[in-house]
């Protein structure tokens, strides 16, 4: 079966910070349930699958390890996705997104679900690297750079990095 995919190459630009309290579900303005997994992973690159609310899946590799990388994103079958999250190495994280617009930002808190429970992370992406986006109060420790809250690590290296992994802000 023939596919045609329709993909983006971007630069991915975001900080990621623990996020303390819950005063931000009042504002949220989206909600999502995300399944992912990896199919290959490197020191400085991956290749992700991912399937949104079920009816949506995606290819995504990303390269680099700082705050901006190279992202190419492309759309594929939902049955392909299940597949691969099959096949995946590690662990499948199991998460709920949510959308909250703050101050010209919208930023994406993680709250995990399974082998993660507890962990709740806020990213925002920007468009450049100079962007300053006032911080919400709600906010704890940015943790942009450090690799173990990446997803990729915590389906990859659950094991080697779960004891120093703190899940609160």
């Amino acid at each position: 079966m023939l596919v045609e995919h329709v993909g983006r190459m971007a630069k991915e630009i975001e900080r990621k910070f623990l996020v303390r309290g819950d005063q931000w579900q009042g504002l949220v303005s989206e909600k999502l349930t995300l399944k992912q997994a990896y199919v290959a992973s490197m020191e400085d690159r991956s290749v992700r699958v991912r399937l949104t609310n079920e009816t949506r899946a995606t290819l995504t590799m990303k390269i680099g390890r700082a705050m901006t990388r190279d992202e190419f994103e492309y759309e594929i079958p939902v049955g392909d996705a299940e597949e691969l999250i099959g096949n995946a190495i590690g662990l499948v994280i199991e998460k709920t997104r949510y959308k909250v617009p703050f101050k010209g930002f919208v930023w994406e808190v993680d709250v995990f679900r399974g082998a993660h429970r507890g962990l709740v992370i806020a990213e925002v992406e920007m468009k450049d690297e100079s962007d300053d986006p006032e911080l919400p109060d709600w906010l704890g420790r940015e943790v942009t750079g450090e690799y173990r809250y990446s997803n990729q690590a915590l389906a990859t290296q659950f094991e080697q990095e779960y004891d120093e992994l703190s899940h609160s802000a």
